[in-house]
């Protein structure tokens, strides 16, 4: 448009495309200004993850702001920065967060009508509310109008992702909801569901006898349980009586018990010894001792088996 109002001048459009980039990045800047507070309001409420509460180290609700620009890069990719298409979504959302602003202000100002007595500040509000009025219904025409001409061509888009929007939000708010209710002591008082442990089953995981298992022997003593052994699976029986002999040689005092597995699988087996020490005993918490090497760089760690990390994820979903 400005190239055919300015025709042949260039500054004149050079000045309206600066103008108009100005406008885009103070706007963009009030997105990324205002939504990481809202979003961390929303989060205390528990409408919204609880990690868009956290401030980050410049004291800002990095989460937030991280969040944000992923959809953005979503929107334009998905889009492919067609700024008609995108204007749709724009339009739409702005005039409905007028709408509700305006909205919000008659029945602030109509609350306070109600209360105040002083003949001056009876007028004061009522000029108020007669300019959100004003606001309310020129906004509110303007989104209808939008509505109207521009559903089919975007603008059904941004309703539809406001709808699941606030489908999500209800679906975290009813899964922290549960939650609380899960975690509150109360509620387990009530039902005699809260039985302090008798016992501590340490349970040390062997694989080979080298260094990590003997600091977490020397860890699991150090935490004074009333049962203390040590315990490996036999997947292979060569290596399995090297382990045996190598122990007796070396003159643990914890004993070692071996636990077959004829699919040579180690997390399966595990299980199930826990569980059956947890069924003989109910009020006896078993703790497991899981020896782990921890390597320096992130790539080393393809070089390595993850049992154990399959074996830490089965066993934190496991009561008891």
């Amino acid at each position: 448009m400005a190239q055919t109002v300015f025709g042949g001048f260039h500054v004149g459009f050079l000045l309206i495309a600066a103008v108009t980039a100005l406008i885009l990045v103070l706007a963009a800047n009030t997105a990324f200004n205002g939504f990481p507070v809202l979003g961390s309001v929303l989060a205390q409420h528990s409408y919204l993850p609880r990690q868009l509460h956290t401030r980050g180290d410049r004291l800002a609700f990095s989460n937030g702001i991280l969040f944000l620009a992923a959809a953005a890069i979503a929107a334009v990719m998905a889009f492919r920065a067609e700024l008609t298409a995108l204007i749709q979504l724009y339009i739409v959302g702005v005039f409905i967060s007028f709408t509700l602003s305006q909205i919000g202000m008659v029945r602030h100002w109509t609350r306070l009508l109600r209360t105040e007595t002083d003949p001056a500040g009876r007028r004061k509000m009522i000029r108020s509310r007669v300019v959100n009025s004003v606001g309310l219904v020129s906004t509110g025409t303007v989104l209808l109008i939008v509505l109207v001409t521009k559903f089919l061509v975007g603008a059904w888009i941004a309703i539809v992702a406001m709808g699941a929007l606030f489908m999500l939000m209800k679906l975290i708010r009813r899964h922290y909801d549960a939650v609380n209710r899960e975690l509150a002591e109360q509620a387990a008082a009530q039902d005699n569901e809260i039985v302090l442990p008798s016992r501590n089953h340490a349970v040390v995981l062997v694989s080979k006898l080298h260094l990590p298992t003997l600091r977490a022997l020397a860890y699991a003593r150090a935490t004074r349980p009333d049962v203390l052994e040590a315990v490996t699976v036999s997947v292979d029986d060569a290596e399995t009586r090297d382990l045996v002999h190598k122990w007796e040689e070396s003159d643990i005092s914890v004993p070692l018990k071996v636990i077959a597995s004829p699919y040579r699988e180690v997390t399966r087996p595990v299980l199930d010894y826990v569980k059956r020490v947890s069924k003989e005993s109910p009020r006896t918490v078993v703790t497991v001792f899981i020896p782990e090497y921890v390597v320096g760089r992130w790539w080393e760690q393809l070089l390595h088996n993850q049992s154990a990390l399959r074996l830490k994820g089965r066993l934190l979903f496991m009561p008891g």
